[in-house]
């Protein structure tokens, strides 16, 4: 656990929040893709696009519950999801397949690369149930890659 005076836990809360932010604008950025993506791939784009915004969306609540059950208060609303995302917004909606593909593999990869990062702070702040969610949620957004991955190669 961590030490009395040891900043590690509030480093935790803060990188569980940009998780969240992350995960609930990622969720959106799939939708938005999921509701604009048009050619010969449609069906299997749009059904892909809708199938990885579910899993996405459904690990909001965990994260947020992580953060309430560190003891801290979660995002409270759009602005402030707004705030703490690292996801850029896409707010055209006439992009290419492709290009919709490259953007959520790249956003994907990032999100590993921050649980990679956010895996070492729950070590150090002794928090091993977040520990052990992160290998969950990672393997997750490193299914998202391989698959966009293998539809551009």
């Amino acid at each position: 656990m961590a030490a009395k005076g040891d900043n590690s836990k509030a480093e935790l809360v803060t990188g569980l929040n940009g998780l969240l932010a992350d995960h609930v604008a990622l969720y959106f950025k799939t939708k938005n893709f999921h509701w604009h993506v048009t050619g010969p791939d449609f069906r299997d784009l749009h059904l892909l696009f809708d199938e990885q915004a579910t899993a996405i969306f459904g690990q909001v609540d965990v994260i947020a519950e992580r953060v309430r059950k560190n003891g801290a208060a979660t995002l409270t609303s759009l602005g402030t999801i707004a705030a703490a995302a690292s996801i850029k917004d896409q707010d055209r909606g006439d992009l290419s397949p492709k290009q919709m593909i490259t953007e959520l593999r790249d956003e994907n990869a990032a999100l590993v690369e921050s649980l990679k990062a956010l895996k070492d702070v729950a070590d150090k702040a002794g928090d091993n149930a977040t520990d052990g969610l992160i290998d969950d949620w990672t393997d997750m957004a490193e299914q998202r890659v391989w698959f966009l991955s293998n539809l551009l190669a």
